[in-house]
């Protein structure tokens, strides 16, 4: 069984008072979160939040109106933010030129920060029954506050479902963005685990920026998920952040966050809607096969030349993970498999040769055996072959270079 995780958004409508009640608790959080992450920089950092509690829970309690749950909560909040920041730190290690111009990296942890992680906004983090829980059949939801509880209205709309689907309900989180109240909830599932098997669906995906996704599936049918729109979308986006950056005035710079705000939204809706599309087509006991594109760029010859610079802030990894969980939920799976050669190997013959590939008509042309075809649906035949060969018991199938002398 595999554990499926999600985050409901609820909407609450808070009355003034309410309001009122909400931030108050949310600031609190915030100011004891700091003085908590004040306390772990300066005690060699310990990850157990028992021993924080051990170190400042009585002091707390005395001195904040928060209850004795919250301030637990205060402690796993602090930790879990340190948790990922050193886990950010493991990913990107530091890198220097020694003496002999040669690139080094050396690992870093939390001993390379020089001041606390800081709370910058109010937030809360809040237990269900403990803190937070649907009362008066599904109409209202109960909140701590730094009083007593209280009862306020919610948006229920599709939310009913997570109720009747098996979906557990955890910790949620209290937002206050824009003006509006929002409890995102973490919610779980229990899943059924992939069954590879003779009838499993295998789906080769290539993604690009012409087009984001190329498809070639079992049936030997081929889809293209055409990126000229996305692209020109961006350049409108590019060339807006041009004229706000050149004023610098402090209205353009508002403006500049608001437009990257908005890009970001459009991007995740657009890789939201491609994955889901895929799920759709290809429903349960799907092997959806993707290249590991880790430090992976992407020939820019044919992309305006204002977007060349900025084609690697696409958001790959993203389509990535919705393509994964949206999976799970269907007892699909993804895999992902080198991305050596998948662009120059022949599927026809077998031979790998990069100038088979011209990228200027976008066709991969066999020296050997004169196959043709479009270069991008032949990355998504090579990566179902992948597919394939995971499936017949290949650990990390790749594939391995066959000279046409050879």
């Amino acid at each position: 069984m595999t554990i499926l995780g999600r985050t409901a958004k609820v909407r609450l409508y808070p009355s003034e008072i309410q309001a009122i009640q909400l931030s108050d608790e949310s600031r609190e959080y915030q100011r004891l979160s700091n003085i908590v992450s004040e306390w772990v920089f300066n005690h060699d950092f310990p990850m157990n939040y028992l021993k924080i509690n051990h170190a400042l829970y009585k002091k707390l309690r005395q001195e904040s109106p928060l209850n004795s749950q919250m301030i637990q909560s205060v402690f796993r909040t602090v930790v879990a933010r340190y948790k990922t920041v050193l886990e950010q730190m493991r990913q990107h290690p530091f890198r220097y030129q020694d003496v002999d111009k040669k690139w080094v990296q050396t690992p870093i942890d939390l001993t390379w920060l020089f001041k606390p992680i800081h709370f910058s906004k109010p937030q809360a983090d809040l237990v269900r029954q403990s803190n937070y829980s649907f009362v008066n059949g599904m109409t209202e939801i109960s909140l701590t506050t730094l009083g007593k509880r209280t009862k306020m209205s919610f948006n229920s709309k599709g939310f009913g479902q997570y109720f009747q689907s098996g979906w557990k309900f955890g910790t949620a989180k209290l937002v206050h963005s824009q003006g509006k109240w929002y409890l995102h909830i973490g919610i779980t599932k229990e899943v059924a685990d992939f069954e590879p098997t003779s009838q499993s669906k295998i789906v080769g995906i290539d993604r690009g920026l012409r087009f984001l996704a190329t498809v070639h599936d079992h049936l030997g049918k081929t889809r293209f998920f055409d990126g000229k729109k996305a692209l020109r979308k961006r350049k409108k986006f590019l060339e807006t952040r041009r004229q706000l950056q050149s004023k610098g005035t402090k209205s353009a710079k508002k403006k500049l966050q608001q437009l990257a705000q908005r890009e970001n939204r459009w991007m995740t809706d657009l890789n939201h809607r491609l994955a889901k599309t895929l799920v759709s087509i290809y429903g349960s006991w799907a092997l959806f096969v993707l290249e590991d594109l880790t430090n992976v760029t992407f020939n820019t010859d044919d992309l305006p030349k204002a977007l060349r610079s900025s084609h690697r802030s696409w958001a790959f990894f993203q389509l990535e993970l919705f393509l994964t969980y949206k999976a799970v939920t269907v007892q699909s799976k993804v895999l992902k498999v080198s991305p050596a050669f998948t662009s120059q190997r022949c599927p026809q013959c077998g031979l790998i040769e990069k100038n088979n590939r011209h990228h200027e008509t976008h066709e991969y042309h066999c020296c050997r055996c004169q196959y043709r075809s479009n270069d991008d649906r032949l990355g998504a035949m090579n990566i179902k072959l992948l597919g394939e060969e995971w499936l017949c018991g290949v650990k990390h199938p790749q594939i391995k270079k066959i000279t046409a002398t050879g």
